[in-house]
């Protein structure tokens, strides 16, 4: 098995393993990045491309245009973890030794925890912005001419950006009132959660646009099958394991998501699977050498990029706070963001904290659908992730 040592290892070229590598580049010769991925996504913009809005092609970069200067890219994945050897271990055998270890994995999307979706997806009706290549399947069985019942779900397990599953369902509406078929097709979100979102501050606003634009809205419903063959959705009832069926013509599916496998076999997972961090400091609880952040974090809060902003400086000084043998006076406040596309022109621009009450950014009521807010999202947030985050200046 071969050997080699960094100062400081991230796990994850994905939003927050970069905007780490980013700002501790500037300081930091002796930096290594363990990243499998040849491309990079900007994946808030996938519910735009399932709503026909922006072509898939604008939110996927080359990963090495991102990877800062005087970092080391290996292209492997993790394999095991040895944190009392301050060690890794790659899929290709490597043994990778660090004085310092940031965890930034991401969130392994669970098909298979969904009879008959991996076979389905993609074909007659079955699709989901959570993938690049069938988020814009939704534009193709969704036309003029076409009618039925349009499901959106939304699974029991966390995931990333909640307001996605609810997202796409109000585009969807809006494309069907805009080209006059609103009234042949039945708009559908089954929910697996107890509510309609987190935060008790926005959940009034966005049940009130369902009941206004008809979307039928039901809950603690998980899907747990796809019938291909019939189009027939299989969803339980979490609390009674009641069976529902609904028939579908088209099925956006937000499937169950979890840490990755590497992650939850480790000695650095938490009882469900997440990398066990103060929710504060963001420092591993058992392994003060450990750092993490993002969606394979145990951070109680959404899972955005808005909240990786927000999260990555907190890391990188508690770090450089380490180093020197400092207290770990950074704390992070549970911050997210979830704009909530609610149409074509729309948007709600939740912001809050661990909380979950407002933490917002504008000099207006955020708690109501703005033309500008939709702006932002489809050009200014964008640019400020490519440009900003992704520079280690945002």
């Amino acid at each position: 098995m071969s050997k080699t040592k960094h100062k400081i290892v991230i796990v994850g070229g994905g939003t927050a393993g970069i905007s780490v590598a980013a700002r501790l580049c500037k300081n930091n010769s002796d930096v290594a990045i363990i990243e499998p991925s040849e491309k990079h996504y900007y994946q808030p913009l996938w519910t735009l491309v399932g709503g026909g809005i922006v072509p898939k092609e604008t939110t996927e970069r080359n990963e090495k245009d991102y990877i800062p200067a005087g970092a080391v890219w290996i292209k492997d994945r993790v394999a095991e973890f040895l944190p009392d050897e301050n060690a890794l271990v790659t899929e290709s055998g490597k043994k990778i030794e660090y004085e310092y270890l940031v965890v930034a994995a991401g969130i392994q999307l669970d098909w298979a925890k969904v009879k008959g979706l991996p076979e389905a997806l993609g074909k007659d009706g079955v699709c989901s912005n959570y993938s690049y290549q069938t988020g814009e399947k939704r534009g193709k069985f969704i036309g003029p001419s076409k009618s039925g019942n349009a499901i959106f779900t939304h699974p029991t397990t966390p995931i990333k950006c909640g307001g996605a599953p609810q997202k796409i369902a109000y585009l969807a509406e809006d494309y069907f009132r805009k080209n006059g078929i609103r009234d042949k097709a039945k708009v559908k979100f089954i929910n697996g959660m107890p509510t309609i979102f987190g935060s008790p501050h926005y959940a009034p606003t966005l049940t009130k646009h369902c009941e206004d634009t008809g979307i039928e809205t039901k809950f603690k419903y998980n899907l747990t099958e796809i019938r291909a063959a019939s189009k027939e959705a299989i969803f339980t009832q979490v609390e009674t394991g009641e069976e529902l069926i609904e028939k579908y013509d088209m099925i956006h599916v937000t499937p169950p998501m979890s840490a990755p496998d590497f992650i939850k076999r480790s000695a650095l997972a938490n009882e469900a699977g997440w990398i066990d961090v103060d929710k504060e400091t963001l420092q591993h609880t058992k392994f003060k050498n450990v750092f993490g952040l993002g969606d394979s974090s145990s951070l109680p809060t959404s899972k955005t990029g808005a909240a990786i902003r927000k999260q990555v400086p907190v890391v990188v000084e508690n770090l450089r706070h380490l180093m020197k043998n400092e207290t770990l006076s950074e704390k992070y406040d549970g911050y997210t963001s979830c704009p909530l596309v609610t149409g074509y022109d729309s948007l709600i621009m939740a912001e809050f904290g661990y909380d979950l009450k407002p933490q917002e950014t504008f000099p207006f009521d955020q708690n109501k659908e703005r033309y500008s807010m939709y702006l932002v999202k489809r050009y200014v947030l964008p640019q400020l992730y490519w440009n900003g985050m992704l520079r280690g200046r945002a």
